[in-house]
């Protein structure tokens, strides 16, 4: 499946990682919204997408169309040492293993017992979710700056069984936290939320995955938060009901959006965030995961959080974590600009 093509498909998902990318330029720490795309754009040209291109327009004659799959070969070779595969250390893609069920012998309390290697859902000491504070984010020296610059993309919906999945297959740009560049490589909702702000948990929380270019073992989370509204819709999952619809109840199955996905719709008024240092919330809850949720909160229909819900497996329609133990971590403001930074959070 190329990138760019417009036409609708299924297929059955695999599990095996996708995207691949060359380590971050020297200026990763640029914060300015040009020189975040710049970023992002030269890391696109490079690596085994090209030789692919020229595979697929070899002439009809055979020995040049041997030589044109040579090339390609021995371009992807090349490459192969700078290549560094997304997902190594992500969220299971197999929900079988383990349930939401809180009585279930897999159950959220019974994760880090499933595997050995699940052993930090029970014995790490930065789990996500926590409940999160403006009392508690206040407390921090300074307030943290995010760099944010997203760009519509191609990508395809996937039934992950425990969730639905939107994957880019294009560049989608990405964000910049304490002088890191991550770019954006998948979404996927909960629900109900799994993060709480200041006491309260909501109907639906969007969790945006983005993954260092130069480390491909930083993991940064962009979450949002959805309350009921009777009227008010998202306007994201309102453009993928229909690709919803495709795949629900359809496990591991995949279908290529016709049109491109815009990251930017779902946290355009979306300024001020809480950032702590956390893990992933499904196994194997692999730790060091920077975790940044917005204060703002958005707004979707009972209606599309049915949607959502009524798509995976039985076991994960209530597809939220329990709030696990802050020990003692920090938490702090970041915000999208300086002048977002000078106004109190309740302004």
């Amino acid at each position: 499946m190329t990138p760019g093509f417009a036409g609708r498909r299924s297929r059955a998902f695999s599990p095996a990682p996708h995207g691949y990318f060359t380590p971050a330029p020297p200026g990763a720490h640029t914060l300015s919204r040009g020189s975040i795309h710049a970023l992002f754009d030269k890391q696109a040209r490079h690596g085994s997408r090209w030789a692919a291109d020229a595979m697929f327009a070899a002439p009809r004659s055979r020995s040049s169309r041997v030589a044109a799959a040579a090339v390609a070969v021995l371009a992807v070779s090349l490459s192969l040492p700078l290549l560094v595969p997304f997902g190594a250390a992500q969220e299971i893609d197999d929900e079988l293993e383990f349930s939401y069920r809180r009585d279930a012998g897999n159950g959220p309390e019974r994760w880090g017992a499933v595997r050995r290697d699940w052993a930090a859902c029970s014995a790490g000491r930065l789990q996500s979710p926590v409940g999160l504070s403006d009392a508690v984010a206040g407390l921090a020296d300074r307030p943290g700056r995010l760099g944010r610059s997203y760009r519509p993309a191609a990508a395809s919906i996937v039934n992950r069984g425990h969730d639905i999945m939107v994957r880019f297959n294009s560049n989608p740009g990405g964000v910049v936290i304490d002088g890191v560049a991550y770019r954006l490589r998948q979404m996927h909702w909960h629900s109900p939320s799994e993060h709480a702000i200041n006491g309260r948990r909501y109907a639906l929380e969007l969790h945006m995955l983005h993954q260092s270019d130069a480390n491909s073992n930083k993991y940064a989370v962009v979450a949002q938060l959805y309350t009921i509204s009777r009227r008010r819709r998202d306007r994201t999952i309102h453009r993928l009901e229909r690709y919803i619809r495709r795949i629900a109840r359809r496990k591991d199955h995949e279908e290529l959006i016709d049109d491109t996905v815009d990251p930017r719709r779902p946290v355009s008024r979306s300024t001020v965030y809480y950032r702590y240092a956390g893990s992933f919330t499904t196994p194997p809850c692999t730790e060091g995961v920077t975790w940044v949720v917005g204060r703002q909160i958005r707004h979707v229909t009972r209606r599309q959080v049915r949607l959502l819900r009524n798509a995976v497996h039985d076991g994960a329609r209530r597809n939220a974590r329990p709030i696990q133990e802050a020990n003692g971590r920090a938490v702090s403001f970041y915000y999208t600009s300086p002048e977002h930074g000078r106004r109190a959070p309740g302004d």
